[in-house]
């Protein structure tokens, strides 16, 4: 059985990427990231999820984001959202998706693990340049010039398998896997119980997928 990296977030998007790492016959190795964002109950949530659906083991990472700020999830100063925007909004954590994939090149160096996940979206999103197809593609040409298991000939690979799905398709999809969205936590500002605003860029996706996939929605609302 081989071994795979999954970025785990403990929303819908990568909830639905370890269920399919693990359906694709991986050992799964599911890596979250706290870097002290404002909706931190998602920690929580990600440690129920890897529980739930079978993964291997379950590592959280500190990395303190707040000492560069520049987000409204790293920086309480900045107010989230709650009406589209245009352009990229605040809710970017710069370079995240970087960091994230970086943390998780290294662990699976360590045990061997050449295949990585990760639950970005390039279709139904907020315009993050860091979930388009263009930066997977080359974060997986750097990761095999930048590492002693690329060098020496392995195949690394980074795998993004909603990136070009709509939430409609990822809910239907997760769905048909056993995940239960009722334990993840998508909103942006969630409460320390994990409860939803209802307002901000992310329920708003979350809301309208479930609505277009024909599912009824079971996200715990603040109100």
């Amino acid at each position: 059985m081989s071994s795979a990296i999954i970025l785990l977030s403990g929303g819908l998007d990568s909830a639905t990427v370890l269920a399919q790492a693990i359906a694709a016959g991986h050992r799964c190795y599911a890596l979250s990231v706290d870097y002290r964002q404002r909706h931190r109950a998602e920690l929580v949530a990600a440690s129920r999820i890897a529980a739930l659906l079978g993964a291997y083991e379950h590592r959280v990472i500190p990395l303190d984001l707040r000492a560069i700020g520049g987000s409204a999830l790293t920086d309480d100063a900045i107010p989230v959202p709650e009406s589209p925007t245009t352009g990229i909004p605040v809710t970017y954590v710069p370079a995240r998706n970087t960091l994230m994939l970086a943390l998780a090149l290294a662990y699976g160096e360590v045990i061997g693990a050449n295949d990585l996940y990760i639950g970005v979206n390039a279709v139904d999103y907020s315009g993050y340049p860091d979930c388009r197809p263009e930066f997977i593609a080359a974060f997986q040409t750097m990761a095999r010039l930048a590492t002693k298991t690329g060098v020496e000939g392995a195949a690394i690979t980074v795998h993004a398998p909603i990136i070009g799905m709509s939430k409609a398709q990822i809910i239907r999809v997760g769905t048909q896997l056993g995940v239960d969205y009722a334990m993840t936590v998508s909103c942006y500002q969630a409460d320390d119980d994990g409860r939803a605003c209802a307002r901000c860029d992310s329920c708003r996706l979350r809301r309208e997928g479930f609505e277009a996939a024909g599912i009824a929605d079971p996200t715990r609302y603040q109100s």
